[in-house]
Order: C-alpha cells, then structure tokens, then sequence
C-alpha cells in the first residue's frame, strides 16, 4: 500500500518556497496530495480573500507537477475531515503552519512532520502579495 501524503495550504502566490515544500512533501512517502483551501476560508482564517481564486490556484499546482493529485479543500471551519477522507500516512506542515486543533489526537496514526523553509526572508506569499499589489 503507497504511503500518502498529505499538505495543505493557499498558494496564493506559487513560489520558489511553495516548490521546495511540495518536494519535500513529496519525498517523504509514494503519493502526494495537495488540498488547497477554499476562497471563503482563506477569507473567514486571513481576513481577505486570496488574489488568485481557487480554482486558478489549484491549476497552478496541477501544473507544476510535484503532487500527484491536487484538490479543493471543504467549505467550512472542520478542517479534519478532509483529512478524515483522504487518510494519509504523512501530514506535511510549513514552517510557518499551526497544526489544526485536535490533529494529534483525531489522527494519532499520522505522522506530523513539519517542512524546512526555504528563504522565507524573500519566498513568503504575504510579501509577495504586497509587493504585487501593494496590499
């Protein structure tokens, strides 16, 4: 049975930080699933929507070919169940992600493996969405 992973996130700007996360991911079992977060949540958790729409950052994903398959994630504040569904072996969190409340103990069978970041002083969606668009 191939060990999945699982990694989630907005990507809003795709950058070089964004690739060497999803490598990493994707290095740590046989199959990488990427679940990008919904527009309405990205606005509820961050307080404004994502500048790219969900489906155009799912696309993004898709395109750079490291995950082996890319989805939407749920509308709504219960982000364990996508987890539930997808049952992966392997959770790959960014440096710079909290865990969700209750993970470890909904999910005691998941490894929890939080990412190296890669320049987050120059590859951080946050400053690249300022300097974009000046926000």
């Amino acid at each position: 049975m191939a060990k999945r992973v699982l990694c989630c996130g907005t990507f809003d700007y795709l950058h070089p930080g964004h690739e060497a996360f999803l490598k990493q991911a994707s290095a740590l079992g046989d199959e990488l699933v990427v679940v990008v977060a919904r527009d309405e949540n990205v606005h509820r958790i961050k307080g404004h929507f994502p500048d790219h729409g969900e489906e155009q950052r799912r696309s993004n994903l898709e395109d750079l070919g490291i995950a082996d398959r890319v989805q939407l994630g749920h509308v709504g504040a219960n982000f364990l169940k996508v987890v539930e569904e997808l049952n992966p072996a392997i959770i790959a969190l960014g440096y710079d992600q909290g865990k969700p409340p209750g993970l470890d103990e909904s999910f005691p069978h998941c490894d929890i493996v939080v990412l190296e970041p890669y320049q987050p002083e120059r590859y951080k969606s946050s400053f690249l969405r300022r300097k974009q668009v000046g926000k």
